[in-house]
């Protein structure tokens, strides 16, 4: 029994020192995967579409707004409910549009970097089986990196194509 406990001893710190550690730097390994310039692009052309279609609607309110204050002092009690009434009720589909619009470019910027996450997930867990890395950390969330830890991410950007 001696005898095991002594051989486990000497094996475990071994197989400790036999591990391989490295760390990449995801955020910077992200901004420069060419599939994000791609992403913003169509980001960029989406939100454009909403604020185009906004400040339509904003304009149309003001114009209205505008109609309505300059003939306020001659309407009936009975228009004047209505058109606040209809003031009201544009201003929340204004509110409504913006909520719904921010939404939906949140989840478009979702759905488009999902598939860019997976290929540099893939990229990391490529690079951490080829090169026998038992852990690949991101460094990002690291308290201290040793200098004898590895940093992988030229290796991973290689394998990305990334220059």
């Amino acid at each position: 029994m001696k005898k095991i406990i002594i051989a486990m001893l000497l094996i475990l710190p071994m197989a400790v020192s036999a591990q391989k550690f490295g760390h990449v730097n995801t955020q910077e390994l992200f901004s420069q995967m060419p599939e994000v310039n791609q992403v913003k692009l169509k980001m960029d052309t989406i939100q454009n579409q909403y604020e185009m279609q906004l400040a339509s609607m904003n304009e149309e309110f003001q114009k209205k707004m505008q109609d309505y204050q300059s003939q306020e002092s001659t309407m009936a009690d009975a228009v004047k409910q209505i058109r606040q009434q209809e003031l009201q009720e544009m201003n929340q589909r204004i509110q409504l549009f913006y909520q719904t619009a921010e939404q939906d470019i949140q989840r478009k910027q979702q759905e488009l970097l999902a598939p860019v996450h997976e290929k540099m997930t893939k990229a990391i867990k490529a690079v951490g089986d080829r090169e026998g890395y038992t852990y690949i950390f991101d460094s990002a969330a690291m308290v201290h990196i040793g200098a004898d830890a590895v940093d992988v991410t030229p290796s991973i950007k290689k394998e990305l194509g990334i220059k």
